[in-house]
């Protein structure tokens, strides 16, 4: 579903934001029931699986700290958000895939963009925390600590429900194969793909990539752009238009224009999918992988883990800070030569 993201950044209070937040969930519950029925109306298949935008129930945090968007805009885990769309979910008998910005007891102060679904009986049945961004705290950043915690099947996390076994890819990292191939290698077959984007009628690098990780992992994409940003300062359809489902052999199912829609559906067939992983042949590529032969390439890192942990101790980044990470990384990089 094509939704409008609704920022909380120029509202009064932590309050308020919470009161909008779940007003919001509120009225996109309403869309979705609506959406159900004329799916079902118009295809003749049960909707089993919503998939939401990125960050839409709150925006992005442009210009607020990091532990003052923490205390206003975050979830807690098990908190009254994902309490209320796991009533909605279970009301409305489908999964509801979607994204937002979450706090966790172990890093206080900090948070994680992550990627969730909420399974018809009302619970959280995948919870992916986006490992690869540009202006926010990944696992990455405090990886050490976070591995402790969660090991590599919290990091890489593959739900095995009724409609299959899903996994999440947020945002930007649609253009990072090797989150894509990890999951598919622990059994992803469809991608859940939370976004907020630039939409254009040309192939853009995320619409060129939606496909390619269909295409490599034989997998199922469903990918719901935002309709918008309504923030003060932003033109509205900044990030706007070409949700899409991409089916496993890459191309294109449904896509949505621009603005507010529900058009992107489409039946998934597991059944056909699971076939053509099992067939033996060139198109098979999963199955072909040679991953032994990257392994030395892979063993190093470009972009440092820890890069928030001193001493031990987890500190707080400015918003800056992400940045100037990168630079040291390019910097290294041609000192090298491998640029």
């Amino acid at each position: 579903m094509q939704l409008t993201a609704k920022t909380v950044e120029h509202l009064p209070d932590d309050a308020a934001a919470r009161t909008q937040i779940l007003a919001h969930i509120d009225r996109v519950a309403g869309q979705i029931a609506a959406t159900k029925v004329f799916v079902e109306q118009f295809g003749g298949s049960a909707l089993k699986l919503v998939v939401l935008p990125e960050y839409l129930f709150t925006s992005f945090p442009g210009r607020i700290g990091v532990a003052a968007f923490s205390a206003r805009a975050a979830f807690d885990v098990g908190g009254p958000e994902y309490e209320r769309l796991g009533r909605h979910a279970q009301r409305l008998g489908l999964f509801i895939a979607g994204n937002a910005y979450e706090n966790d007891r172990h890093f206080p102060g900090l948070y994680f963009q992550t990627s969730f679904v909420v399974d018809p009986a009302g619970d959280v049945v995948l919870r992916y925390r986006r490992l690869n961004s540009m202006y926010a705290v990944t696992p990455h950043d405090v990886w050490s600590k976070y591995l402790d915690i969660y090991g590599r099947d919290g990091v890489f996390p593959v739900a095995d429900t009724g409609i299959g076994r899903i996994a999440a890819i947020a945002s930007e990292e649609i253009l990072y194969p090797e989150i894509a191939r990890t999951l598919a290698l622990r059994g992803a077959e469809v991608f859940v793909h939370s976004s907020s984007e630039i939409g254009s009628p040309m192939l853009t690098h995320k619409a060129i990539a939606r496909r390619a990780r269909a295409i490599e992992n034989i997998a199922y994409v469903v990918s719901a752009n935002t309709a918008g940003i309504d923030d003060p300062l932003l033109p509205l359809a900044s990030a706007d238009g070409n949700s899409a489902i991409v089916h496993y052999d890459g191309h294109v199912l449904a896509e949505s224009n621009s603005g507010e829609t529900m058009t992107a559906f489409a039946d998934l067939d597991l059944a056909a999918l699971r076939r053509a992983r099992r067939k033996p042949g060139m198109k098979n590529y999963l199955s072909r992988q040679r991953l032994e032969l990257f392994a030395e390439t892979y063993a190093g890192s470009v972009q440092p883990a820890d890069s928030l942990i001193d001493e031990g101790a987890v500190r707080q980044p400015d918003r800056e800070h992400f940045k100037r990470v990168q630079a040291t990384v390019i910097e290294r990089l041609d000192k090298a030569g491998l640029i």
